[in-house]
């Protein structure tokens, strides 16, 4: 009898989107044949909330975090820190975003960016849940930004995808954040990343699909599913030189520490 595949949580995907219509169910049951037990679904706008907060509830393995996607903050209303901590009193609501800075398509609405990642932020440190960042093109307000806001008061943090520069990585590290490897770190050309993701202990990793987008080898260009996280925590673990076994372990116990709330949830 093979031994069963060690346990991975998909720290970030997107079970609401229409890519994965009528099929959650099926598409669970792929994930815990790769021993994917658990994933984080993420509302990327407010009101939106519900149907991923439905996701969670019928769905054991399951959680969700919810915010307002920086390229949403000017076309849906400013979410409110109230707001943010109301949602978060649900027990499957695990984490704040994802919120963030984007310039790469939406660089004329970086004010308005600014202050709803503020609100996030914020929202953190009330609930002390994890904020869920994203980053594209932004690394300078970006780096800025956390800082002022961690010296002004400490909050958790992950950055979901990471795919950013040197400087912003390091301040991240620095700040105790951690830094979550998508199917991007796992592209043949993208060693550069790969080396950037080295310079974090692997005590600040995190492994996650960004599904349906960015299906890592040997299924990019293909829609992303939870399941195929085991593929880019493989490359994850050449990166840091561990075993697939130990270093799937070690992003179980990040996520746990950093998710404490799902943690907690009854298996």
């Amino acid at each position: 009898m093979s031994e069963p595949a060690p346990s991975l949580t998909d720290s970030h995907c997107h079970l609401d989107f229409p890519d994965f219509d009528g099929e959650i169910g099926d598409l669970i049951a792929r994930a815990e044949a790769r021993g994917v037990r658990r994933m984080v679904t993420i509302c990327t706008k407010m009101r939106a909330e519900p149907a991923v907060r439905a996701i969670a509830e019928a769905h054991a393995p399951v959680f969700y975090a919810a915010g307002t996607h920086p390229m949403s903050a000017a076309s849906e209303p400013l979410v409110t820190v109230e707001e943010l901590v109301s949602a978060a009193e649900h027990p499957k609501m695990v984490g704040i975003g994802e919120t963030g800075l984007d310039y790469h398509y939406t660089a004329e609405s970086k004010d308005i960016q600014q202050e709803s990642l503020r609100v996030h932020i914020e929202a953190a440190r009330q609930t002390g849940l994890p904020l869920i960042i994203h980053a594209r093109d932004a690394d300078a307000d970006m780096t800025r930004i956390l800082g002022e806001e961690h010296s002004a008061g400490a909050y958790s943090c992950v950055m979901h995808c990471f795919s950013s520069g040197r400087a912003l990585a390091e301040t991240a590290i620095e700040l105790g954040f951690t830094l979550s490897m998508s199917g991007i770190a796992a592209f043949p050309k993208n060693g550069a990343l790969r080396d950037i993701f080295a310079l974090a202990p692997a005590t600040q990793i995190l492994v996650e699909t960004d599904a349906p987008y960015l299906a890592p080898p040997p299924n990019r260009g293909k829609r992303n599913e939870p399941a195929f996280v085991a593929d880019t925590a493989r490359v994850g673990a050449e990166v840091f030189g561990m075993e697939y076994k130990a270093f799937a372990a070690q992003t179980e116990t990040n996520f746990d520490r950093l998710f404490a709330k799902a943690a907690r949830w009854p298996s």
